[in-house]
């Protein structure tokens, strides 16, 4: 490794002489004296230099004298530089990724992302989602969770029907995983309460701003639950985890986005579906987009709260696999979280007796044959369960305001777009 100090660290060395490495964000090149402004993972530098300098996006290393200087970045600089260049770049960036401001469109940014990135601006939302992984670890770890990783190839596409994407694998068919969830509902009775970090992977032909191909899912299931609110209460705990983590580990990108963060309420507000149903004037079996802003938005006057959970959703809307509820068969022990005016996780108490998915796939006029293998670990016995999903960008993209998911998605896959 290059022996060196990170930007962010310069100002617990002045009067020392370091050495830092990065790319050059800036060169100005003035009659008296020149500066080059260097950017690594933690920041910007700025280094006083004199005759000709590298470059933008060069990359550099580059020894000096750290000294106070109230004009610079982080209150100091390099000065008597020996400056190496370690690579040029072999043409200029799409854009100057020195200006405060994208000047880029996004089809610009995407067709250009491996060096569109590196401006800081759209470099933050993907720091911002990487603090919210670690969040769900750390948030479901201290619960008793195991982390699994489960197949993304599959056999059937029992669970979604046509909006899977087949492949040829080895001469037969097979599919790309539209969830993770008939393996993490088997690893409950492995290890009672698991979780998963993955790729998930939807044949829709959505072209929204909404909408991705793949897109990573945070899912978890827990065994030993009385009903759907054991798995709420988990849910609670892990979004809050998820934004301390945040606070805590991407604070300069959620400043240099002026995002404003949500408190999580001690206890999320929660209403049934059919309550909502009638907040919304509504007798649809679903809420529109427009349902989900109207409650969102009421959560926040009553309750002051972004975060609203609606239960109870007809059985007809749930996958087969849901819990009813017990008291109104046609309404289900699941659940969706709201935040912001949209869906943003979908959950609940799944069934497990195997009795009751042989006779809940009857109900649906599903053959048994194409489940036998998620079926066995009900054959064997499982505790009364439940789970919920989270995807990763659509949260993101709420929580700093986003207009488009892709803004929150390093390399997206969409309808139209499969590079770079």
């Amino acid at each position: 490794m290059i022996s060196r100090v990170m930007t962010a660290e310069l100002a617990e060395h002045v009067g020392q002489r370091v050495t830092i490495a990065g790319w050059v964000h800036r060169r100005r090149q003035l009659k008296s004296v020149s500066f080059l402004v260097v950017r690594d993972r933690t920041g910007l530098a700025q280094v006083v230099a004199g005759g000709d300098l590298p470059g933008e996006e060069s990359v550099v290393q580059i020894t000096g004298i750290v000294t106070a200087s109230s004009q610079a970045p982080g209150g100091v600089e390099l000065v008597k530089p020996d400056i190496e260049v370690l690579a040029e770049p072999g043409a200029p960036p799409p854009f100057d990724l020195y200006r405060p401001v994208v000047p880029a469109a996004l089809p610009t940014i995407l067709d250009h992302a491996p060096v569109a990135l590196r401006h800081p601006l759209l470099r933050a939302p993907l720091e911002i989602s990487a603090a919210s992984v670690a969040g769900f670890r750390e948030a479901l770890d201290r619960l008793g969770f195991t982390e699994i990783h489960t197949p993304k190839i599959v056999a059937s596409a029992t669970e979604s029907g046509a909006n899977v994407f087949g492949i040829d694998y080895f001469g037969r068919p097979a599919y790309l995983a539209q969830s993770p969830q008939f393996y993490k509902q088997a690893m409950v009775g492995v290890f009672e309460r698991v979780y998963e970090v993955g790729p998930v992977f939807r044949a829709e032909p959505h072209d929204t701003v909404r909408h991705l191909a793949q897109y990573t899912s945070l899912d978890a299931e827990l065994g030993f639950v009385a009903d759907h609110r054991d798995v709420m209460a988990v849910l609670r705990e892990t979004v809050a985890g998820m934004l301390e983590s945040v606070r805590r580990r991407a604070a300069s990108a959620v400043a240099s986005l002026a995002i404003a963060l949500p408190a999580v309420p001690a206890e999320i507000p929660a209403i049934h579906f059919t309550e909502a149903q009638r907040m919304t004037s509504s007798d649809e079996p679903d809420l529109s987009p427009a349902q989900e802003r109207w409650l969102s938005e009421w959560a926040v006057r009553e309750h002051g709260s972004d975060f609203l959970f609606v239960t109870g959703y007809p059985m007809a809307k749930r996958p087969f696999y849901t819990h009813p509820d017990p008291a109104r068969p046609g309404y289900s022990n699941g659940f969706d979280l709201l935040f912001r005016g949209l869906e943003l996780v979908t959950g609940g108490q799944r069934l497990h007796r195997y009795e009751d998915y042989l006779a809940a796939l009857g109900e649906r006029g599903e053959p048994v044959e194409p489940y036998e293998g998620y079926l066995q670990a009900f054959r064997y016995g499982m505790p009364p369960h439940g789970g919920f999903a989270l995807g990763l960008e659509r949260w993101t993209a709420r929580l700093m305001g986003a207009t488009n998911i892709r803004q929150t998605t390093a390399f997206p896959r969409d309808l139209h777009r499969l590079s770079p």
